[in-house]
């Protein structure tokens, strides 16, 4: 894998995602974004509907409990200890969960945060040290484009939401066991239908919102 196809310099990558409990709405990718922008996003929404739309669906008390159970069984996990059907049981968990979009650089095939993003972490930082997240897990999950082997990009990845998760840890105080993180490679894109495009490159950082973590 050469420079010329990887990038020459700095990786983009992206914390992506829609926002809210189902589709909702969607926050772009902005290496500006503000800690109160981060945490809007993360915050679980209501349902709110009017009187004559039908009550919305409850969640079954024997799946919630599963879900918690689960995601109790990853915490304090290594990355690289989770099998594939564990990545994939939380990447269907996330789908329905708060999330946020932010563009970090990483150094070109490196899990290093450049000097440019690191304001856009300290954001992100800020956010999850807020109380009113506090008992939430979250999850940090890495992706790739389509370039290089699946090894390879599957190693990338887990490597890039470990040092999210170091940060965070080491920079704000956060609990090691409420970060669960994980790593996709190549195997999510954004975009399939432009394998290569940076947008594929991201962290994905979701709001668990099932109070499983150390209060």
């Amino acid at each position: 894998m050469t420079s010329f196809h990887r990038f020459s310099g700095l990786q983009a990558i992206t914390i992506c995602a829609a926002l809210s409990m189902t589709a909702g709405l969607a926050l772009a990718a902005d290496n500006n974004v503000s800690a109160d922008q981060i945490l809007q996003a993360l915050q679980p929404k209501p349902v709110t509907r009017g009187l004559s739309m039908a009550p919305a669906p409850q969640v079954d008390p024997a799946v919630k409990a599963k879900e918690i159970s689960f995601l109790q069984s990853v915490r304090n996990r290594k990355t690289r200890s989770l099998s594939l059907g564990e990545r994939e049981e939380i990447a269907e968990i996330a789908s329905v969960k708060p999330k946020i979009d932010l563009e970090i650089q990483f150094d070109y095939n490196s899990a290093d945060i450049s000097k440019t993003s690191v304001t856009a972490v300290q954001e992100l930082g800020k956010a999850l040290s807020n109380p009113s997240l506090k008992g939430s897990t979250f999850v940090v999950a890495g992706y790739t484009d389509a370039i290089g082997s699946e090894p390879f990009n599957q190693d990338l990845s887990e490597r890039r939401a470990d040092t999210i998760k170091r940060y965070l840890v080491e920079k704000y105080s956060l609990a090691g066991s409420d970060l669960v993180t994980v790593g996709y490679g190549k195997t999510k894109l954004k975009n399939p239908e432009a394998p290569t495009d940076p947008i594929n490159r991201r962290v994905q950082v979701v709001n668990m919102d099932t109070k499983t973590a150390a209060k």
